[in-house]
């Protein structure tokens, strides 16, 4: 915690304007919890993972990314579902943020997850994608409260901003819940 201020950095899986997951991170970030700030990163700079160029130092997209997740007292990601998946976009900047293994910044990095989908499942198939993923980062993710936005598409303005006040609320509930399990975690 900087400051006393609890800071969460948040990142969408989506890099459309529109992104019903972009809107979940926005209703994220209107919440108002005393001390607590979200911010955001956007992973359209991260240019595809190659092993060649992270030899020769990672691009400034790439350490920016690092900086902010290292910085961060936690991680918000809203992730959409892509083929059953995790999208592209997200899974290249973990891997990115993810090397080298022994240094990197989602080691014991405290995350949550939520996404909505126009689908009915909303975004299971990819949260248990990234739960994977975080196994091999060491990443600490929430198990609870999950948040799976199905029928986005009912829940979202056209530019993406989230008007069902229900949904809204298990935004607040699920953003409440990292901060006091990474607070309570900390105090052990």
């Amino acid at each position: 915690m900087t400051n006393g201020r609890f800071v969460i950095l948040g990142i969408a899986g989506s890099l459309r304007r529109a992104s019903y997951n972009r809107g979940l991170l926005r209703a994220a970030q209107q919440i108002m919890l005393d001390g607590v700030e979200i911010g955001a990163f956007d992973l359209l700079p991260i240019p595809l993972y190659n092993a060649d160029v992270e030899a020769e130092g990672d691009p400034p997209p790439v350490q920016e990314l690092k900086a902010r997740i290292r910085s961060a007292d936690a991680l918000l990601i809203a992730a959409p579902e892509y083929n059953y998946s995790i999208p592209g976009v997200l899974k290249n900047a973990i891997d990115w943020a993810s090397r080298p293994p022994q240094d990197s910044p989602l080691r014991h990095k405290p995350v949550a997850l939520m996404g909505a989908s126009p689908g009915g499942f909303g975004t299971v198939r990819s949260q248990l994608a990234l739960r994977q993923t975080f196994l091999f980062t060491k990443s600490d993710v929430l198990l609870e409260p999950e948040l799976y936005v199905s029928a986005a598409s009912s829940k979202f303005d056209a530019d993406g901003n989230l008007t069902d006040d229900r949904t809204r609320e298990h935004v607040g509930a699920l953003v409440a819940s990292l901060v006091e399990w990474v607070r309570r975690t900390r105090a052990d």
